[in-house]
C-alpha cells in the first residue's frame, strides 16, 4: 500500500465528515437513459455538488430501485479532482411496518378519535411496542394489550438506518472545496423496449403502410424526467439471466408526424437509436413512441402446403388426409420504400386490411427477428379458408434392406380453390435421406439437401392434381 493510499485511510478511520452533502433529483443537470431489450437500463446522472475539503459523506438520491449496485460508477466532470473512497447503496426504505420493527422496546403515542358531546376529540396515551409479529403487542399502563384499536401512531423520530428513497452514499476525499459536476452511472433492472409494427394493407392485397413504435416499460424505481432516450437492438450477452418484469401500471404514447423520430447508428455488432427530442420516462409507466413511418411497400402473398418426413418411409393407408394451406406474406426492408432501408429491431407485426365499410380488421401477426437492411421479412398470417389439400400415398414399396433400407413411394395432392382468383401453391416436401425423384406431374426444384418444391396453379373455382413417386435410401 502506497504512503498516499495509507494517509487517505487513516484520514477516513479518524474523520468526522467535513461536509455531509444531499443530492436529490432536483439538482440533476442532465439525464440520458439507454434501454436494452433484456431488461435492463443503463442511467447516465449529471448533477452538481458542493464539496468541503476533506472526507464527505454525499447522499446522491433518487436513483433506481432495481440499481445493481457493482455497476456504479462516479467521476468528476468539471472542478477539481476527487477520490471516492466508500460506496454504499441503502435500500432499508421506510414503511409502516418497518418503522414498527425498529421501535420494538420503545415508548410511542397511540391516538384514539372518541365521540364527546357531538363532536370528535382526541386521546393519547404512551405505550411500548414489545413486539410486531403477525400483529402487534403493547405494555399500556402496566397491562399487555394486542392490537389495540388506535387511529394512529405518532413516532418521536425516523430511525437513521430507515430512508424514504434508495440512495447511494459516497465517502468522497476533496483535496479543496468547491463545487463540481459529477456524472454518476449504473445499470438498473427493471426496464425493458420492444419494438411492435402494423402493417396496413390495400384493397387489391399488393401494397402496404407500415408503422413501427416502441414501447418501453419502466419498472425500475424511478423516474427520469427529460431524459436524453437510446435503445440498443441487439442481442447483448448477459452474465446471467434477466429477472422477470412487471407490467407497468400506467400507459403513455407519444404521437409522431411521418419523419422518424430516432436516428440509427451501428454500435459493436448492435445497432442503437437515439429519440430526437427529450422524453420523460416514469416509474411504472408503458411509453410508446414512433420509430418509423413507410407507405407504398411492395408485397408478395405466398400460398404454402408443407408435408413431412414420415410420408416416405412408411405405409399411410385410409382415406385421404386434409390439410392446411398457409398464408404468407413478404416485403424487402430497401431504401427503395421510403421510410424503410433501416435496421429493423425485432417484434411483433399485426397486419390489417380494411372491410368494405372502411374498418381496419386484424388478419394475422408474426414475430420477426432483428433484420438488417436490404433483407426480405415473411409474415405467417394463417390459414387459407378457401384453398383447401387433400394428400394421399398411392403406392409404397420397400425396395431393400442392404446396404441400406431403401424405399419407393406414390404421392397424390388435391388443391381445390374455391376463390374468385386464380392461385399458386407451393408445395414443400422434406425428405430425410438420400432421394430420386422417379416421376413427377409438375415441374420440381430440388431447393436443399432434403427438400423439394413445386408451384402448382389452381384456376379460380378449379382442382390441380400433384402426384409424384420417388426413392429413399436410409
Amino acid at each position: 500500500m502506497t504512503r498516499k493510499a495509507t494517509a487517505v485511510l487513516l484520514t477516513l478511520s479518524q474523520a468526522t465528515y467535513a461536509s455531509q452533502v444531499t443530492s436529490s433529483a432536483e439538482s440533476r443537470v442532465s439525464v440520458a437513459v439507454t434501454v436494452y431489450n433484456d431488461g435492463r437500463g443503463l442511467v447516465r446522472e449529471e448533477r452538481n455538488i458542493d464539496l468541503a475539503a476533506g472526507v464527505n459523506e454525499v447522499r446522491f438520491m433518487e436513483v433506481a430501485e432495481q440499481i445493481q449496485a457493482p455497476t456504479v460508477r462516479v467521476a468528476p466532470i468539471e472542478g477539481a479532482p476527487f477520490n471516492v473512497l466508500e460506496q454504499n447503496y441503502e435500500y432499508d426504505l421506510l414503511s409502516p411496518a418497518k418503522l414498527l420493527d425498529k421501535f420494538v422496546g420503545q415508548t410511542i403515542t397511540l391516538v384514539q378519535q372518541k365521540m364527546m358531546n357531538n363532536s370528535t376529540v382526541e386521546e393519547s396515551v404512551e405505550a411500548k411496542l414489545l413486539s410486531n409479529n403477525a400483529g402487534t403487542v403493547w405494555e399500556i399502563g402496566g397491562k399487555i394489550v394486542v392490537n389495540p384499536a388506535y387511529s394512529r401512531m405518532v413516532f418521536p423520530n425516523v430511525p437513521g438506518n430507515l430512508i424514504a428513497k434508495p440512495t447511494l452514499v459516497w465517502q468522497i476525499a476533496a483535496p479543496t472545496a468547491g463545487r463540481r459536476k459529477i456524472e454518476a452511472s449504473y445499470i438498473t433492472g427493471g426496464m425493458q423496449w420492444s419494438a411492435d409494427y402494423v402493417l396496413s394493407l390495400d384493397a387489391a392485397e399488393e401494397k402496404a403502410g407500415l408503422q413501427g413504435w416502441v414501447t418501453i416499460n419502466n419498472n425500475s424505481g424511478a423516474s427520469y424526467k427529460d431524459a436524453k432516450l437510446k435503445l440498443v437492438a441487439g442481442d447483448v450477452h448477459k452474465a446471467q439471466p434477466p429477472r422477470p418484469q412487471l407490467l407497468g401500471r400506467q400507459v403513455s404514447m407519444e404521437m409522431a408526424s411521418a419523419k422518424q423520430s430516432f436516428a440509427e447508428e451501428g454500435l459493436f455488432e448492435y445497432h442503437l437509436y437515439t429519440l430526437d427530442r427529450p422524453s420523460t420516462i416514469k416509474n411504472a409507466q408503458t411509453k410508446q413512441i414512433q420509430l418509423l413511418q413507410a407507405e407504398g411497400i411492395r408485397i408478395v402473398k405466398d400460398y404454402v402446403l408443407s408435408g413431412g418426413t414420415h410420408y416416405f418411409q412408411s405405409v399411410w393407408s385410409g382415406p385421404a388426409s386434409k390439410e392446411k394451406i398457409k398464408v404468407f406474406i413478404g416485403f424487402k426492408n430497401t431504401e427503395a420504400t421510403p421510410g424503410l432501408g433501416q435496421p429493423l429491431p425485432k417484434g411483433i407485426v399485426r397486419v390489417f386490411k380494411k372491410d368494405r365499410s372502411g374498418s381496419p380488421q386484424l388478419i394475422g401477426e408474426d414475430n420477426i427477428d432483428h433484420t438488417p437492411r436490404n433483407e426480405e421479412i415473411k409474415l405467417e398470417l394463417g390459414n387459407a379458408f378457401d384453398i383447401v389439400a387433400e394428400r394421399r400415398q398411392t403406392d409404397f414399396r420397400h425396395l431393400a434392406t442392404r446396404p441400406a433400407n431403401t424405399y419407393e413411394s406414390a404421392h397424390e395432392i388435391k388443391i381445390r380453390n374455391q376463390k374468385d382468383t386464380p392461385v399458386t401453391v407451393r408445395v414443400v416436401e422434406p425428405i430425410g435421406g438420400e432421394w430420386t425423384m422417379i416421376e413427377t406431374s409438375h415441374p420440381n426444384r430440388k431447393t436443399a439437401a432434403f427438400e423439394s418444391q413445386w408451384d402448382i396453379p389452381v384456376a379460380a373455382g378449379g382442382e390441380t392434381v400433384l402426384t409424384y413417386r420417388l426413392r429413399v435410401k436410409y
